[in-house]
């Protein structure tokens, strides 16, 4: 029977010791990420925690909250219950794409403008005049131009987080491009695309990362905003924003249509925040050298 060596025990110890410590000296970035691990698994075992979300019962319609129906029901007989269970699908679904698709094509952009100056000159013309248009309206229009769906309302919400990446990338690239590495890096004759991927790229992972964050937090709210207004996912998809918008009809004689899906939605931003502050503490050296 094999034995573990006695310097392997020191080592365990010694690494569980720092797992700890690391944890204690992020608690945001643990109570955040635990909150996040619990939602997914409900999404994930959606069809085991909750019944059918669409499944009408007249002679249930506006029942409070019991041991049958844990969260009550709607006016249909619906069981808020399963429609909150499945409407974090579509809120976590949303928010990490959106999340995502905006950060890959903010990372490209924010390089390119940052390096090269004549791209800059276009580009960031066109970046400030999206960013002019408030960003639900300008997710309203585009959803309005093509047929309502979970696609769609991913696109729509995308395109204007995009800008907000670009500028980030963009600061960040031309704090890096002063650099005199850099400039020895271009004297010497390197290309530019090797330069962009070896020397600069890894410099912007860290703050895009914590901007990734705030991101899909703002998308989960843009969703649950458009979905309230009649203008997201279709009324076929449970999620959040529109078991609110269905409930407040009724708000005054069944708060609680309304009062489950608001509190998730408040909570999975509150957790994706506190992740978002947490690496941003962790990984911006001046903070971490202050605290």
């Amino acid at each position: 029977m094999a034995t573990v060596p006695d310097a392997a025990v020191p080592v365990a110890a010694a690494r569980r010791e720092g797992v700890l410590a690391w944890m204690a000296r992020n608690p945001t970035i643990v109570l955040g990420s635990a909150i996040l691990v619990l939602l997914a698994i409900a999404a994930v075992l959606a069809p085991w925690l909750a019944d059918d979300p669409l499944s009408f019962e007249p002679i249930n319609r506006l029942k409070r909250p019991s041991e049958t129906f844990w969260f009550g029901t709607d006016q249909f007989g619906r069981d808020v219950y399963s429609r909150v269970v499945y409407g974090a699908r579509i809120s976590l679904v949303v928010g990490i794409c959106v999340a995502a698709l905006a950060t890959a094509l903010g990372l490209a952009l924010g390089i390119l403008c940052g390096y090269y100056r004549r791209v800059d000159a276009i580009l960031m013309r066109v970046m400030d005049g999206m960013m002019a248009i408030p960003s639900i309206l300008l997710a309203i229009a585009l959803i309005t131009l093509m047929k309502a769906s979970l696609f769609i309302v991913i696109v729509a919400i995308t395109i204007p987080e995009i800008p907000r990446v670009v500028r980030l990338v963009r600061s960040v690239v031309l704090s890096v491009r002063a650099q005199p590495y850099i400039e020895a890096a271009v004297a010497s004759g390197t290309r530019g695309m090797r330069i962009m991927v070896r020397h600069i790229l890894p410099n912007t992972i860290a703050p895009l990362i914590v901007q990734a964050t705030y991101v899909c937090a703002s998308a989960i709210l843009t969703e649950a905003g458009l979905s309230f207004l009649g203008a997201g996912t279709p009324p076929e998809i449970p999620s959040w924003g529109n078991v609110i918008s269905i409930g407040r009809t009724f708000f005054q004689i069944a708060p609680w249509i309304i009062f489950f899906p608001g509190v998730f939605l408040a909570i999975t931003v509150l957790a994706i925040n506190l992740v978002g502050d947490g690496l941003r503490d962790t990984l911006d050296p001046r903070i971490a050298r202050r605290m």
